[in-house]
């Protein structure tokens, strides 16, 4: 069978068999695209059904979370745990808590981060878990209840070289401490690799929170430099305000650029003058409020309902760092033609397929999330490594290895985009070189 045909029944398989997940299918479809030209040059990946087994999760596992707010009102979430593949290493992605969590988000997620896991060079599979429970509105202790209960069932299928789950959309330090704090108790010993993005009190590593949304910035940076440009003076729009966006803005301010705009699931704002990040902190890491009060502070700033209609600010460089699918065609078209220059995908799959292909067409240096929001993965490995060494890097070590592994993406992305005649088209890079690894260590291990 040749290779686009192969590609194409194992893609008709994976819809017969997944037919109600579009999350999971859209991210199945834009990297099995990817990959005729690598199994073109390699038949023995088909031989041995490398591409059939990729596409299946190891091990799937879904459980009840019940748990008791604070009036004594009894609640029941699910819970989810994707371990997709672990072929170069224990399983490793975060924890999304959040009503849109389903098993189709839980699987493209797990399965975006088996490529992007393999990007980092670091020996890190590919998982990823979460619930439909949403934080925002709950107490501590409501959220504290809710962590144990979900750590009750979670932590008889993970460890330390097992799977290393981490935080994501509305698990931040707070739930990993209370998740952190159950597992403990639970195994009756301190585990400290079985989960990242601890606090520095125990066993966390600096520049954790930041590394997202600097990797971001340093990938895209590295992919302006290689066409003689960079951040300097040039107008960024930036959605979401989570951790990713927060220090993404901050790093890119950093750079001497301006950013005018950030959002949140209510609407956004768009600062002239440029975003003031300070009050973005306060308002979004203290006060846990809407970025609507950003207004109250900066008169001269404009607050609009609706966060899609952000990506109508003209700008130079667009930072989608919210949610997945929130660039669609029209979004796509909008920025193409106010003078977007780059893209950088900071949250997962934020753009469609459509939008993709739209930027690729359009000769718009993109920047595909695999690559460019590899920073937090990245740093949650390494400090799976200082707890493994039983010591703490400084804040400056391990930015200069986030900022390293970032320029190495790049270099290895654009490189197999050149390699197999797609120059350019980080898209087809990362898929291409994520993969490779990934599919070279499945050989060596046999039929598992």
């Amino acid at each position: 069978m040749d290779a686009k045909h192969y590609v194409k029944s194992v893609y008709e398989d994976v819809v017969r068999r997944n037919s109600n997940e579009p999350e999971f299918l859209q991210a199945v479809k834009e990297v099995l695209d990817s990959l005729v030209p690598v199994l073109e040059r390699h038949p023995e990946y088909i031989d041995a059904g490398i591409v059939d087994r990729i596409v299946e999760p190891e091990r799937q596992i879904i459980f009840r979370v019940p748990w008791v707010d604070d009036s004594g009102k009894v609640h029941v979430n699910r819970g989810f745990r994707v371990q997709f593949n672990s072929a170069i290493g224990p399983y490793k992605g975060g924890l999304r808590f959040h009503p849109s969590v389903n098993a189709s988000i839980i699987k493209f997620l797990g399965f975006e981060q088996i490529f992007k896991n393999s990007l980092t060079g670091l020996p890190i599979g590919g998982g990823k878990g979460g619930s439909d429970f949403d934080p925002k509105g709950k107490s501590d202790a409501e959220i504290m209840r809710f962590c144990q209960s979900f750590m009750s069932e979670l932590y008889r299928h993970i460890g330390p070289d097992i799977d290393v789950p981490a935080g994501d959309i509305g698990v931040g330090a707070r739930e990993i401490g209370y998740l952190f704090g159950q597992y403990k108790k639970l195994k009756g010993g301190y585990e400290a690799g079985v989960l990242t993005g601890k606090g520095l009190t125990y066993g966390g590593s600096l520049a954790r929170k930041e590394a997202t949304g600097y990797g971001l910035v340093y990938f895209v940076e590295e992919m302006l430099n290689a066409k003689g440009l960079s951040f300097k003076d040039k107008t960024v729009v930036i959605s979401g305000s989570g951790n990713v966006a927060i220090y993404a803005c901050e790093k890119a301010q950093s750079l001497g650029a301006k950013v005018v705009a950030m959002s949140d699931s209510n609407g956004y704002v768009y600062d002239r003058d440029g975003i003031k990040l300070d009050t973005i902190k306060k308002i979004k890491e203290v006060e846990r409020k809407r970025i609507s009060e950003y207004i109250k502070y900066h008169s001269n700033a404009e607050y609009h309902e609706g966060c899609r209609d952000i990506w109508n600010i003209k700008c130079d460089i667009a930072l989608p760092c919210a949610t997945q699918n929130e660039i669609d065609l029209n979004a796509a078209k909008t920025l193409v033609n106010n003078g977007v220059i780059a893209v950088g995908e900071g949250a997962n799959m934020p753009s469609t397929l459509e939008a993709t292909e739209y930027f690729i067409e359009h000769k718009i240096l993109f920047a595909p999330a695999k690559a460019a929001n590899a920073g937090g993965v990245a740093t949650s490995a390494l400090e799976m490594s200082q707890n493994s060494m039983r010591l703490s890097w400084t804040f400056e070590e391990v930015d200069q290895k986030l900022k390293n592994i970032m320029v190495n993406i790049y270099k290895n992305a654009s490189q197999k985009a050149l390699e197999y005649d797609h120059p350019d088209n980080l898209v087809v890079g990362a898929n291409i070189a994520g993969f490779i690894k990934v599919a070279d260590a499945m050989l060596s291990q046999g039929i598992v």
